[in-house]
């Protein structure tokens, strides 16, 4: 299980980027709780199973792509803010960039996410 703010988001973008069902879903069960739910404009899901699902159909559909974060954690009592960016891993213009809210759970996982796109 993650143990810090970092972890925790560290944990979860590595999660959208584990190729290996098995490795996506031990990182969404560090990083996540169990009821754990993600929104973004395009994409909702609920529960470890969902979200691994949602992130190899990120992976599907960006291949050759991975996330990693822009910056530091900015946070406060169980809120977190971080941005991040999809970017080829050889190098180049990403993607997509954003920023994702979170509610971190009284386990110290994330129980909710909410994720704004920037470009």
């Amino acid at each position: 299980m993650a143990t810090s703010h970092d972890d925790i988001v560290d944990h979860s973008l590595a999660a959208w980027n584990a190729t290996d069902p098995a490795k996506r879903r031990a990182l969404v069960a560090a990083a996540w709780d169990e009821q754990g739910s993600y929104r973004d404009p395009a994409l909702a899901a609920d529960g470890h199973a969902a979200i691994s699902a949602m992130a190899e159909a990120v992976q599907q559909r960006f291949p050759g792509h991975a996330f990693r974060r822009t910056g530091g954690i900015d946070s406060h009592n169980d809120r977190l803010r971080f941005g991040w960016e999809l970017a080829p891993v050889a190098g180049g213009t990403p993607a997509v960039r954003g920023v994702d809210f979170a509610v971190v759970g009284p386990d110290g996982r994330l129980a909710s996410v909410t994720g704004f796109f920037d470009a």
